[in-house]
C-alpha cells in the first residue's frame, strides 16, 4: 500500500504561479507512476499530468500543456507541479495519484490505485 499527502495549494490571481507537492510513503518500491488530477466543482475529476517514477516520460493535458511542468524526486518520493500563467479555469481541488503498472489509459482514474486527500487551488480573476 502507498499513501499520498499533497500540499502546496492555495488563492492566487490570474497570471500568478503556484507550486503543489505530492509525497508518497509506504510501498514506494512497486511505483510505476505518478500523476495529478483535479476536479473542479459540479464536475469529474479530470487528468492533469503524469509521470514516469525515473522521471523520462511526461504527459499533460491540452488544458495545460505549456503552462504546467510535473517533476519528480524519486529518491525523496516526492513529485511537484509547478504552475504558471494560472487561470480562473484552473480552480479546483488537485489531488495526487500513484499507478503500479503501465497503462495506455493513464488519463483514467481508473489506472490508480492510491489517492491523497486533495489540495485546493483558487484563482481569481
Amino acid at each position: 500500500q502507498v499513501q499520498v499527502v499533497e500540499s502546496g495549494g492555495g488563492s492566487v490571481q490570474a497570471g500568478d504561479s503556484l507550486s503543489l507537492s505530492c509525497q508518497a510513503s509506504g510501498r514506494t518500491f512497486s511505483l510505476y507512476a505518478m500523476a495529478w488530477f483535479r476536479q473542479a466543482p459540479g464536475k469529474e475529476r479530470e487528468f492533469v499530468s503524469r509521470i514516469r517514477w525515473n522521471g523520462d516520460r511526461t504527459y499533460y493535458s491540452d488544458s495545460v500543456v505549456g503552462r504546467f511542468t510535473v517533476s519528480i524526486d524519486s529518491a525523496k518520493n516526492t513529485m511537484f507541479l509547478q504552475m504558471n500563467r494560472l487561470e480562473p479555469e484552473d480552480t479546483a481541488v488537485y489531488y495526487c495519484a500513484v499507478a503500479t503498472f503501465y497503462s495506455s489509459n493513464y488519463q483514467s482514474t481508473t489506472e490508480y490505485a492510491s489517492w491523497g486527500q486533495g489540495t485546493q487551488v483558487t484563482v481569481s480573476s
